[in-house]
């Protein structure tokens, strides 16, 4: 069964860093778009980060250009979020996502920003 399984997150004060990860089960996940989403309380899931598999471009939402970065490592099936300069308004779940051929999810990893 096709697994995605983040870790990394937990509880930081505001202006601190994180940096989840997210491990694929199978080496399929290589030729995929990887990204990471969030969902805050009361809020809509919304993607923030995504890296496409062939040359590895990235693309940010607004809220986080600048301080979060988005990275892959294809030999690890494994996709990175460095999270830097952390607000209370990126307190939220985050979700890996991989899209390719299918879309898959995992069960995702809460951040919580302190101010």
């Amino acid at each position: 069964q096709v697994q995605l399984v983040e870790s990394g997150g937990g509880l930081v004060q505001t202006g601190g860093s994180l940096r989840l990860s997210c491990a694929a089960s199978e080496r399929t996940f290589s030729t995929y778009t990887m990204g990471w989403s969030r969902q805050a309380p009361g809020k809509e899931r919304e993607s923030v980060a995504y890296i496409t598999w062939s040359i590895g471009s990235a693309y940010y939402a607004s809220s986080v250009k600048g301080r979060f970065t988005i990275s892959r490592d294809n030999a690890k099936n494994s996709v990175y979020l460095q999270m830097n300069s952390l607000q209370p308004e990126d307190t939220a779940v985050y979700y890996c996502n991989a899209v390719g051929p299918s879309e898959y999810w995992g069960q995702g990893t809460q951040v919580t920003v302190s101010s």
